[in-house]
């Protein structure tokens, strides 16, 4: 096993950086490059896996190749299938340790079971390997073979001295490793040196040149798996206090050896509440009346208090429809929670219309306990100047858009207190006086936030100009035209099956051949339905525009005609309307709760 010696003498776990793949009949072949006697192998007949040591298989491989990772491995109706990652991009360091992010990855099938299965059991296979396809294609996954990265810097320095030296899938965070429930074969057969623990979120870095040395600014999100999945499919909590889209964001400042952390959360409102897809371009948020909903706020602000401390929660959501609603109950809920501070911020009417400045009403309420809780700092001899003493936590609707603008004001406020804490700036120096720097700072967050929105929503953040320039431009508000379409069709016509193969991979639902459960197959498919829907208003409209063309000075059998046909055509819009949460693409496999 590979080890490097830091500073404090203690040895770190390293992971090997390639491994060579080799397809023989039966089975695959897995060795490191860097120590060929370290390898596995796992069956193609029935995936079992074996500790090779310096054993060699007999024969010739088939194939050989080179793969920066085992992702792990999941059991379908058929057998078993490995996720290997097969391509991998350098995108900084975290720390000193060079992170990776995944570009492609790819499932090889270790089973020979499919001829057995019935004609049902064969559907509902394809419908899972449909599923892995997707899966291969998830964005926003990192890794590195040298450190962990589910740990924010303040938790890490509170460890026990000696932990860097666990295996580092013992080291992490479970709430953040994304493949947690693909490892459990490789944990079970002790592959410590294999086993690549991915977090998703977004990992972007940026250095300012204002100083000699220069400082470097890195923005480090972290998904939290407990309550995974797309746009409209999770909203809200689950009985747990888990929320959807809940994410730990920490940035890094790194200047002549220190290293200032700030962090801030964000997830969706800790109720009970859904929002069905109905082919409407807003559909109806439905709050769910159930005798848990206060202990659910209250399991949820508990583990936030445990893990961060203190907590400001700050609601970005509108005053008024269904919006205000959800507002109204989230604040009456808090009131329950006197360790709590609430504090509720319509962003759109304070800060609609270009008028970004506004934002500073919200930090005027509640600048005292930001300062109070300050950041992280260590000195270079690795020494604690300053700890975070609580945490920010930011929701909209999506917790994207709005969120991530004011997720960026308040991580530039706390930079301008590291940088000049640290000496690169003095008492009366700000970042926005240095225009080059404060654009690095503005497209580090710019690309973070549509990282975070991207693995969510499926595109792009919305409100991007905000971040970058403080202002809306019309280019922005065309791309945000854009993504708004973008969104819309993916929530409604993709998003089910790719929530799907989130609760597949994350283990929310579990394959079973022995207890098999009602066929999926049979389920209503919402993309054989919508062309059929389109074609017939399409078609309508078209022979309405005809006919009522040709009825234009005609007789009144044409115009009867086109009126005829209009109709029809209004009636069919509004059968697909009325019908459109059937339409629209569904989960099969679980629930929303």
């Amino acid at each position: 096993m590979e080890a490097e010696i830091e500073s404090d003498s203690t040895a770190t776990f390293s992971l090997w950086t390639e491994l060579e793949l080799q397809e023989f009949t039966e089975k695959f072949v897995i060795k490191a490059v860097q120590s060929p006697d370290d390898s596995f192998s796992i069956s193609r007949i029935d995936g079992s896996i074996d500790k090779l040591h310096s054993d060699a298989p007999s024969g010739s491989p088939s194939k050989v190749s080179i793969i920066y990772g085992v992702a792990g491995t999941i059991k379908l109706l058929a057998g078993t299938y490995l996720l290997v990652i097969t391509s991998r991009m350098e995108v900084g360091t975290y720390l000193g340790f060079p992170i990776f992010r995944v570009v492609s990855m790819k499932f090889l099938s270790c089973n020979q079971a499919s001829k057995f299965l019935t004609n049902q059991e064969k559907r509902d296979e394809d419908y899972f390997m449909t599923l892995l396809k997707t899966v291969e294609s998830t964005p926003g996954l990192y890794f590195s073979y040298g450190t962990d990265i589910t740990l924010n810097l303040q938790r890490r320095c509170k460890l026990a001295k000696g932990w860097k030296s666990k295996p580092i899938w013992k080291q992490g965070d479970p709430r953040f490793v994304w493949n947690r429930n693909l490892l459990e074969d490789l944990i079970e057969n002790k592959l410590d040196g294999f086993i690549i623990p991915l977090l998703q979120g977004s990992f972007q870095t940026g250095d300012m040149k204002f100083s000699n040395p220069s400082a470097a600014i890195k923005v480090l999100s972290r998904r939290c798996t407990r309550r995974l999945g797309t746009r409209m499919w999770r909203r809200g909590a689950n009985l747990e206090g888990d929320t959807a889209n809940f994410i730990e964001t920490e940035q890094l400042l790194e200047f002549e050896g220190h290293i200032a952390s700030f962090l801030q959360v964000r997830g969706s409102i800790p109720l009970l509440w859904e929002q069905i897809v109905d082919l409407s371009y807003k559909p109806r948020l439905n709050i769910i009346n159930h005798e848990q909903t206060s202990k659910v706020v209250e399991r949820h602000f508990n583990d936030l208090l445990q893990r961060y401390g203190g907590c400001i929660v700050v609601d970005l959501t509108d005053k008024h429809g269904d919006e205000g609603l959800l507002s109204a109950a989230y604040a009456e809920a808090m009131q329950s929670l006197p360790n709590v501070r609430y504090v509720s911020f319509d962003f759109h009417q304070s800060c609609g219309n270009g008028n970004l400045d506004n934002i500073k009403l919200l930090f005027d309420q509640i600048s005292e306990d930001f300062e109070t809780q300050g950041y992280f700092l260590l000195d270079p001899e690795g020494r604690i100047l300053e700890e975070q003493r609580g945490i920010i936590r930011s929701n909209c609707i999506d917790c994207l858009d709005r969120t991530n603008v004011t997720q960026s004001y308040l991580a530039q406020k706390s930079l301008n207190s590291q940088l000049q804490r640290v000496g690169a700036l003095s008492s009366t120096e700000y970042i926005s006086l240095f225009s080059e720097d404060l654009e690095t700072f503005r497209t580090v967050w710019v690309e973070h936030g549509d990282e975070i929105s991207l693995e969510y929503s499926g595109t792009h953040a919305l409100k991007r100009d905000l971040v970058r320039y403080g202002k809306q431009t019309m280019t922005g508000i065309i791309q945000d035209g854009m993504s708004a379409i973008s969104r819309y069709y993916l929530n409604n016509f993709q998003d089910g099956v790719r929530q799907d193969a989130i609760d597949l991979i994350s283990g929310r639902y579990t394959v079973n051949k022995s207890s098999p459960s009602r066929s999926l197959s049979r389920e209503f498919d919402s993309l054989s339905y919508l062309p059929v829907a389109s074609v017939l208003v399409l078609g309508g409209l078209t022979v309405s525009s005809i006919t009522l063309n040709q009825g234009v000075g005609r007789s009144t059998q044409s115009l009867l005609s086109s009126v005829v046909c209009a109709g029809l055509t209004a009636g069919v819009m509004a059968l697909i309307k009325a019908n459109g949460r059937q339409i629209c693409s569904r989960p099969r496999l679980c629930g929303l709760l």
